[in-house]
């Protein structure tokens, strides 16, 4: 019996690897290609009709319309510390191909401010795809009608100028506004920012409580069509296309050389599998050339910015560099 017993094990370890490697050619295409085995989940870190919100349900749509991606795909919020709910929802799946989430600067920011134990460096970039904007709206009827009106405002006491936004301090909507008041030479070390993350930020511009709303160019339009605010300035290179979004002026053409991208991308958790990860660079590319995607991008104002696992990560920990040393100067680096 003794003797048969290697026999034996060397029997169940033939069996359990073939089972093994059955069970990973399940997920293989006819080509020998990953390709999801089961629905796609991504977490939108927010609640619905933000910036991420819109983005994962738009991807989703036309991956799946388009037949991109033929594999059923659901988004789910998971809103909470500026996205950290999110994040770590998804750095508990670690090694799945199939739980992806949407993000954007905040996951520079609220780990560097201490809001986050997890940063990008805790995750798979795939894909970035879009590139926002910031838009800094008032009232109709306030009295600045141009950046340059606010900011001289702001030189004389940075104080008197209350700022709202939909992230916490030292996150995107903050953020965006400080970077682009200290190269219209605020000290931004005065500026007064609130923080309202749950969806009153339009609210108290409307009703006089604060001065300026930072957000994102999407979230101005229909306010703008009604009448009730005027956007001062977007942080884009050049004026945006489309109906409203060509009439806001640009940071840099009122003499502000600075400018905001709000990049968007997707990523997944870590130690996901190469080939999967092959897959989504593809998927994503395919996505971003498609004239679906385009009709996307113009209706909410957005540009095409598409990079790969690769050059994603590069240009994060790039950005984080940056995004680091303003933080320090406002004191909120952890």
């Amino acid at each position: 019996m003794k003797k048969l017993l290697p026999f034996l094990a060397l029997v169940f370890l033939m069996i359990f690897t073939a089972a093994c490697s059955d069970s990973e050619e399940a997920s293989k295409g006819a080509d020998g290609e990953w390709t999801p085995d089961k629905a796609i989940e991504i977490v939108s870190p927010s609640g619905a009709g933000g910036g991420w919100d819109t983005t994962a349900r738009m991807v989703g749509k036309v991956f799946n319309e388009t037949g991109i991606i033929e594999q059923d795909i659901g988004v789910v919020n998971k809103p909470g510390g500026g996205g950290a709910v999110g994040w770590a929802s998804i750095h508990e799946k670690e090694g799945s191909n199939t739980d992806l989430f949407v993000s954007s600067p905040p996951i520079l920011l609220v780990p560097l401010n201490g809001q986050s134990e997890y940063g990008h460096e805790d995750f798979t970039p795939l894909s970035n795809v879009i590139a926002d904007y910031a838009a800094f709206a008032v009232t109709a009827d306030a009295k600045w009608d141009n950046l340059n009106e606010l900011f001289d405002d702001m030189k004389k006491d940075p104080s008197s100028v209350t700022v709202i936004g939909a992230s916490s301090p030292g996150s995107m909507d903050h953020i965006q506004f400080v970077k682009i008041a200290k190269a219209a030479g605020v000290d931004v070390t005065k500026i007064k920012y609130v923080s309202d993350q749950d969806g009153g930020a339009l609210t108290a511009l409307l009703n006089g409580s604060v001065d300026v709303y930072s957000t994102g160019v999407a979230e101005t339009v229909e306010q703008v069509k009604a009448g009730k605010i005027k956007v001062l300035g977007v942080t884009s290179e050049e004026r945006l296309e489309g109906d409203v979004l060509s009439d806001f002026p640009t940071v840099k053409e009122q003499g502000i050389d600075a400018t905001f991208v709000n990049w968007r991308g997707f990523f997944g958790p870590p130690n996901m599998d190469p080939a999967a990860v092959k897959f989504y660079e593809e998927k994503f590319k395919e996505l971003s050339e498609s004239d679906e995607f385009a009709e996307i991008r113009k209706k909410f104002g957005w540009s095409e910015m598409y990079m790969d696992s690769a050059e994603y990560k590069a240009f994060l920990d790039e950005e984080k560099k940056d995004i680091k040393s303003l933080l320090e100067e406002l004191g909120l680096a952890k």
